[in-house]
């Protein structure tokens, strides 16, 4: 079966009621796994996202976020499995999961766009 990418991000914020040394270890104990997974190929590089931000739409440019805490990116990186399911699985193996923190996998889709397939964008009453 082929291998594909699937994004990862990292929602939400630490766990308010966990001592700081927790999450630290929790952090320190990440980079460890994170940085096998890229040794063994099951990870691609990310990058954590500092806080600053613009929204851009049409005709408006300002400052953002605006998701709620418990929508915030605090990063993203790429897990490469066979399957959604298998990603999942991977993600799991994340020991900040602990400590307030969920993961978003996304399965990749490589095919340009067009507006008669359906996708995220599409409005409902398009489909």
């Amino acid at each position: 079966m082929p291998m594909n990418d699937y994004l990862v991000l990292s929602r939400g914020q630490w766990d308010a009621t966990t001592s700081p040394q927790d999450v630290q270890a929790a952090i320190d104990a990440f980079y460890v796994w994170y940085e096998q997974g890229l040794a063994q190929g099951r990870l691609k590089p990310g990058s954590r996202l500092e806080q600053g931000a613009r929204i851009v739409a049409q005709g408006l440019v300002t400052d953002g976020p605006f998701a709620e805490t418990k929508e915030w990116v605090g990063g993203y990186w790429f897990i490469v499995a066979e399957t959604l399911e298998q990603a999942a699985a991977i993600a799991a193996e994340n020991p900040c999961l602990r400590f307030g923190l969920t993961l978003e996998i996304r399965p990749l889709d490589a095919t340009r766009a067009h507006v008669t397939v359906p996708t995220n964008e599409t409005p409902a009453n398009w489909r």
